[in-house]
């Protein structure tokens, strides 16, 4: 079932919990530095499970022993790699003594379903689309008086925050921070959170300036990225009937970001931009870096590297280190 036209989510309803059961870059252009491996191109690629691993267990063990753990899930993001967020949150509940639910789209199917299962993670399927997913895990929240791990929601300050030791990991290795960040965008909730990180490390005096934030995401789907394009002041909807999902976009796709203002707001304050990227690109990034790096990333995680790139390919960047944040796994 689809949202309806301009007038929000269809009706939102919970089904009975399950147990069952996403032309290239020149070589030139892309290093690695990962603890091991530098060169001089100055492209930094952050791969993300650590700081979602971090994210999950921070979520689960800080200031919530004894309440019950809600957590929306959106596949098939970060299905790379053993650090996923959704899997990350299944662990950390069942480390921490506490419930977890997680609420899935019905027509969504993920191969690490089992894995929650496994951990003791309670599967509620959705009748409807992610938005929807997200109206009933936070209804039930509220119902249950359960914390909601939903992105937009009354935790956000605290997801951002969690979001922002992705900053501190970059100022780790860098010791200043980088020209720019690249960040894959949905909901909007990492990249404002790496926002608010290097903006707490500049006033802290750490670093010496700001990174610009730079969003990509999947072609016309996403409300962040199309505000932004189209001028708005703040991060419109769009219409949830012209957004058509594939197994390679769906992770990048939101008619309605819920962190999309404050996202927003990082990519003009910091003088960076959006950019779309078509399934076929994303899908041809993610093949070369396997190819040329050995890292199997998924391919809506390529969409931030897409708006670099393409950005240096029309206006060439000067000489700086710029960092792309990417979900993935070394082979």
């Amino acid at each position: 079932m689809r949202a309806g036209s301009g007038s929000g989510p269809a009706r939102c309803s919970a089904l009975h919990p399950a147990a069952a059961e996403r032309d290239g870059l020149p070589d030139e252009e892309i290093a690695v530095l990962a603890g091991e491996k530098q060169r001089e191109a100055g492209v930094l690629f952050r791969r993300g499970q650590t700081a979602e691993r971090d994210l999950a267990f921070q979520r689960c063990l800080k200031g919530f022993s004894g309440l019950e753990l809600l957590f929306q899930l959106r596949y098939p993001r970060f299905r790379f790699g053993g650090s996923g967020l959704q899997c990350a949150v299944a662990v950390a509940a069942a480390t921490a003594g506490l419930r977890c639910i997680i609420h899935i789209p019905e027509r969504y199917h993920t191969r690490r379903l089992q894995e929650m299962v496994e951990q003791g993670a309670e599967i509620v399927r959705v009748e409807g689309d992610y938005e929807c997913s997200i109206e009933v895990s936070r209804e039930l929240a509220v119902q249950k008086e359960l914390y909601d791990a939903n992105p937009g929601g009354t935790n956000s300050n605290l997801q951002l925050r969690t979001y922002g030791e992705i900053a501190n990991e970059i100022y780790d290795e860098l010791r200043d921070a980088p020209r720019a960040v690249a960040v894959p965008v949905s909901n909007g909730t990492t990249l404002a959170g790496v926002y608010k990180g290097f903006l707490s490390l500049y006033r802290r005096g750490k670093t010496s300036r700001i990174p610009m934030m730079i969003a990509g995401s999947s072609w016309n789907k996403n409300s962040i990225v199309e505000s932004f394009l189209k001028m708005r002041l703040a991060c419109e909807d769009l219409h949830p009937n012209r957004i058509r999902e594939t197994s390679i976009n769906e992770p990048l796709i939101n008619w309605h970001s819920a962190d999309g203002d404050p996202a927003l707001e990082a990519i003009r304050k910091t003088r960076g931009w959006a950019a779309n990227a078509s399934d076929r690109v994303l899908t041809r990034f993610a093949r070369l870096i396997r190819e040329k790096e050995g890292l199997n990333v998924l391919p809506a995680s390529t969409a931030g590297l897409v708006a670099l790139v393409e950005r240096h390919r029309s206006i060439p960047l000067e000489s700086d280190r710029y960092v792309v944040i990417l979900t993935g796994r070394r082979e």
